[in-house]
């Protein structure tokens, strides 16, 4: 199966109609060797470098969360206001680098057992994924 099909199914399960665009995005966010950290902006950015023309915010936006909600993507939440896409979606944590706004994984074996002392009342633990905030000296 190309990369193309793979893309055009992914969209369409998605809920999406596979267009240029969209096959575009999903280019630059699956069809590379490693997975990567993106907000809306970088990812605004380098389809803009890329494709040397634009494709508007709003489809940018509304496909990558099309794409989030089908869980081909992993949305970090470092604040109120700046959130990450992930295109690793397995559970792992993460070093978030205040000082340049990177975002780096570590495996589950970079961090001890996380250990939950608490529950609520009719709610289990769906995953445990550590943010370690740093910041350079």
């Amino acid at each position: 199966m190309s990369n193309n099909s793979i893309f055009i199914e992914k969209l369409r399960s998605a809920g999406l109609r596979p267009t240029k665009q969209r096959i575009k995005i999903c280019k630059v966010l699956f069809g590379r060797k490693n997975t990567f950290h993106f907000t809306i902006s970088d990812l605004n950015k380098i389809l803009e470098k890329k494709l040397n023309k634009k494709i508007s915010i709003a489809t940018i936006y509304n496909t990558v969360n099309a794409l989030k909600s089908k869980a081909y993507l992993k949305e970090i939440s470092i604040n109120s206001e700046k959130n990450y896409f992930d295109t690793n979606t397995s559970n792992h944590h993460h070093f978030y680098n205040e000082s340049t706004n990177e975002l780096i994984d570590l495996q589950n074996s970079d961090i001890d057992k996380v250990k939950v002392k608490k529950s609520l009342s009719g709610k289990r633990i769906k995953s445990i994924e550590v943010l370690v905030k740093i910041e350079n000296n």
